[in-house]
């Protein structure tokens, strides 16, 4: 692991230690306040096979849960709907969040934040996602000028965001080719969590460029340049992709995109 106070962490996932919470779940924080965070948490959670987790209500807390393996049903307040890797699920302030596991263990990441103040969630907010739709991107993203910039740029997908009704929290995927890169940036006052989701890439952290493979974590705090790339030279190796965001949301990323940043 490569961490400072100031400088944030990359965090390896054969490194996260798990502890039992009971009832076939065991969790690991990657990213909270041992790390400095302030803003954001990241938690690991595994379930065995046929055991439902649910995280209690929180009346100020915003969530994000990604589906990393295995099948089952998610639960975001009442809505529920049947999940596989991949798929995203997203729970406004005061609303529950939970995941039954289907016939195999399943393990998901997810993000938690305390609502700051003057926040409010949108009327009707997007529950669930995946980390492929595409319906709203970020192409072209030249970075904000700590590094060189590639113009070998990757997509971004915006899934949840302030366009589907999140006032905090968001949730980005990011889908490299070999070659590809999503240039490095910095977030002024948002503290930046993410994983790679699948693939082997590298995640730059204040000037270094590691080395990363499936379920590692990157957290940045605010000011602290961060990015990714795919350096494979071969164009048939398989695509490199990492999921989270700053919390909370940077509308430079929005406006790049010549989005709204109003919470709808």
């Amino acid at each position: 692991m490569s961490t400072t106070a100031t400088r944030g962490a990359v965090i390896p996932a054969g490194t996260l230690t798990f502890t039992s919470a009971g009832q076939g779940v065991t969790t690991a924080t990657a990213v909270g306040a041992h790390l400095g965070a302030r803003i954001v948490r990241l938690d690991v959670v595994r379930i065995a096979a046929g055991r439902t987790w649910a995280l209690s209500r929180a009346a100020h807390e915003e969530n994000v849960m990604v589906v990393f393996a295995g099948p089952g049903t998610a639960a975001s307040g009442a809505h529920t709907r049947e999940v596989t890797r991949g798929d995203a699920v997203y729970s406004p302030t005061g609303d529950t969040l939970g995941m039954t596991a289907a016939g195999t263990d399943v393990t998901v990441y997810l993000w938690r934040s305390r609502l700051l103040p003057g926040r409010r969630p949108g009327a009707a907010p997007a529950r669930f996602s995946r980390l492929w739709n595409t319906d709203t991107q970020l192409t072209g993203f030249t970075g904000t000028g700590q590094a060189p910039a590639s113009r070998r740029t990757a997509p971004m997908n915006f899934l949840f965001w302030p366009g589907t009704g999140s006032p905090q929290l968001c949730l980005h995927c990011g889908c490299m080719q070999a070659g590809e890169y999503f240039n490095v940036h910095v977030h002024p006052d948002s503290e930046e969590a993410f994983i790679v989701f699948e693939g082997t890439g590298q995640l730059h952290l204040d000037g270094e460029w590691i080395d990363a493979a499936p379920g590692d974590v990157l957290f940045a705090p605010p000011g602290v340049p961060h990015g990714t790339r795919h350096p494979a030279t071969d164009p048939a190796a398989p695509r490199f992709a990492t999921c989270g965001g700053p919390t909370p949301f940077d509308p430079v990323l929005y406006q790049r995109a010549g989005l709204s940043t109003e919470v709808k």
